[in-house]
Parts: structure tokens; C-alpha cells; sequence
């Protein structure tokens, strides 16, 4: 595992620690964000065109695509369980709202099942860093989007190596100690989700691969140090 791939292993692993997320996915991600993950769910929203058909990669239960209002959506995730919870959850707030359904794809990020040209914005939030090969991802996104379409993504990028030792500290003590009373158990899936925090990148190493595979405008906003870093960029 390193910041740009993870083992076929590892990565098996890790999609059964998600699932067990489930449950407690956004009680502790408020806890370890400190109430701020609502906040940049929104500054991701704001990103996004007002109009056209988005693309979610990685879209969890269901958190951010509960919120997007007005909105063509497609939402995308390689956990089935993901998908029937965030089915349930965004599909009767969007008909309430008089909102189109989403529609729910099972798939990766890396073999995206959709025509070239096909989206007016992806997006992803915290499921960047646990694609299993971040480069074919990102390639993936390019094809699938409309020239001028953009890619958002937030996820906890470290500023700098030493700064991530920090986080990881910050993941294992104070997040993990959190998890261990909510799940009963040593054993929680943010013990092992922390390795993928480890493995992660530099905001740095981001804007550069973006730029790598093809994309224009590539600009970084880090909003929480270690926590959330906002990169965007442009289909040419």
C-alpha cells in the first residue's frame, strides 16, 4: 500500500472494514472531524455545476448525495451493502424534495461503466485515498467527463510527511479510542481504515498526478490541515 496504489489483499480488506462502517460511518466521522465534515460536504457541493449530470465515486451510505439538491445523480460504490444503505436513504428525501432518483452503480472507480463524455462533474469524498489504483481512477474520471467538466475531491491529505506522523496519531489515539467505545471492540474498522490515512499522500503529490493524467486548472485548497484538502481540476 503506498500513495498511489493498494494491494489486491489489502484492498479486500479494506472493503470489509467499510462495511462494518456502516453502522457508525457518520457518528465518528463527525467525532473525528470535529463537527466539520457537513461543512465541506457543502464546499464540495458549491464546486459543483448547478446543473448537468454529476458523477459520486466511492459514495458510502449515502452522506453527501442525501444533500445535493437539483441534481442529475449518479452514485457509485463497489460495496453492495454501501449501495442498499445510501438507496434508502437518499432515494425517499429526493422524491420528497421532488428530486430525480439517483441511480446506484456497483463498480470501481478504476472500470467506471459509463460512456466516454458522459458526465458534467465527478466527485469524490473520503473514498479517494481508498481507490485501489488512484492513477486508473483519475484516468477514468478524465475519460467519463464532458470537455470543461471538473473533478472534486476531498479527503485528508497531509501537508508534509512529519505532518502526517501527526495524523496518524491523531487517527489512532484520539479517533480510534472513540471507535473502540461506539463498537465495543478492539477490533473496529477504524483501526485498519487508519492505514490508509498512513498511506496517503501529500496535497502536493495529488496536484501532481491530476495534472499527470490530463487534467487542466488543477488547484488545492487545504481547509482543515490533515483532515480535508480540496483539489479540483478541469476536463480540457
Amino acid at each position: 500500500m503506498d500513495a498511489e496504489r493498494i494491494g489486491a489483499e489489502e484492498w479486500n480488506e479494506l472493503q470489509r472494514n467499510l462495511e462494518m462502517s456502516i453502522p457508525a460511518y457518520d457518528r465518528i466521522n463527525r467525532f473525528a472531524t470535529l463537527g466539520q465534515v457537513s461543512k465541506w460536504r457543502r464546499m464540495v457541493q458549491d464546486r459543483l455545476p448547478a446543473e448537468g449530470r454529476i458523477l459520486e465515486v466511492g459514495c458510502g451510505p449515502g452522506s453527501f448525495a442525501e444533500e445535493v439538491v437539483g441534481r442529475d445523480l449518479v452514485c457509485l460504490d463497489p460495496i453492495p451493502e454501501m449501495l442498499r444503505s445510501a438507496e434508502s436513504r437518499v432515494n425517499p428525501k429526493r422524491a420528497a424534495r421532488g428530486d430525480s432518483a439517483v441511480e446506484f452503480v456497483e463498480a470501481t472507480a478504476e472500470d467506471l461503466p459509463f460512456d466516454d463524455n458522459s458526465f458534467d462533474a465527478v466527485c469524490s469524498l473520503f473514498s479517494f485515498r481508498d481507490w485501489y489504483d488512484k492513477r486508473a481512477g483519475l484516468s477514468e474520471a478524465l475519460r467519463v467527463l464532458k470537455p470543461g467538466g471538473i473533478i472534486v475531491i476531498v479527503d485528508p491529505a497531509k501537508i508534509n510527511r512529519l505532518h502526517g506522523v501527526l495524523g496518524w496519531l491523531w487517527m489512532r489515539i484520539w479517533v480510534g479510542t472513540y471507535a473502540r467505545l461506539v463498537y465495543s471492540k478492539s477490533d473496529h474498522p477504524w483501526r485498519w481504515l487508519t492505514r490508509t490515512y498512513s498511506s496517503f499522500g501529500t496535497t502536493r503529490d495529488y496536484v501532481r498526478m491530476l495534472e499527470e493524467v490530463g487534467f487542466t486548472d488543477v488547484r488545492a485548497k487545504v481547509v482543515f490541515p490533515g483532515m480535508a484538502t480540496i483539489w479540483q481540476g478541469t476536463s480540457p
